[in-house]
């Protein structure tokens, strides 16, 4: 089956934007929004509700992602830094139990295809989306977990191009990985990096 032009529209708009938040590029938002409205329909014709309700969280929170890369609560662009480790944790498994809520509401009231692990792509990437607008290093641990389930997810529902893509932001989670590590030890040559 071949990939709707929506969902190759909306596959090269979130690569950009990916790419550019890898690249701690702030035009990654702008145009983040542009690719999740389109994903937002993609969604809705492949019946995974979960990634529907994603898309428009992911749409308001690059707007205020956009804003705090940009000026930050103290008026200054927030610098890449790292999560304490009990935060953190607390932070993964409140996004396992939202996960488990929302898959029981789906499960119960739609024709959710597979809303265990929609919910799961969901909450992770929200969680992974407000690390991301912090500038938190964790963030890409949260992306590869989330593109880890997404690539199988999507294939099974035949959004080939999708998770072709979804594989390729998996690499790019390694990348953006080793790129913030790397901005981070420039930042703290003593070795010591923040945690906040």
């Amino acid at each position: 089956m071949m990939p709707s032009p929506l969902e190759i529209a909306a596959s090269i708009t979130t690569a950009a934007s990916v790419w550019l938040a890898a690249r701690n590029n702030v035009h990654t938002w702008w145009i983040g929004v542009v690719g999740c409205v389109l994903y937002g329909w993609v969604f809705f014709d492949a019946r995974l509700y979960a990634d529907v309700t994603l898309q428009g969280f992911f749409i308001v929170s690059s707007m205020a992602g956009w804003l705090n890369w940009l000026r930050g609560a103290q008026g200054a662009p927030v610098a890449v830094r790292r999560t304490r480790l009990p935060h953190a944790v607390a932070l993964a498994a409140l996004s396992v139990l939202v996960a488990i809520a929302y898959a029981a509401v789906l499960h119960r009231f739609t024709d959710a295809w597979n809303p265990w692990l929609d919910s799961l792509v969901l909450t992770f990437s929200v969680l992974a989306q407000f690390l991301l607008m912090g500038r938190r290093l964790e963030n890409w641990f949260a992306w590869l977990l989330v593109n880890t389930i997404a690539v199988p997810l999507y294939f099974a529902r035949e959004l080939y191009l999708s998770a072709g893509l979804y594989l390729v932001f998996w690499c790019n989670a390694w990348y953006g990985l080793y790129r913030w590590r790397q901005e981070l030890a420039e930042a703290a040559p003593d070795g010591v990096a923040v945690a906040a």
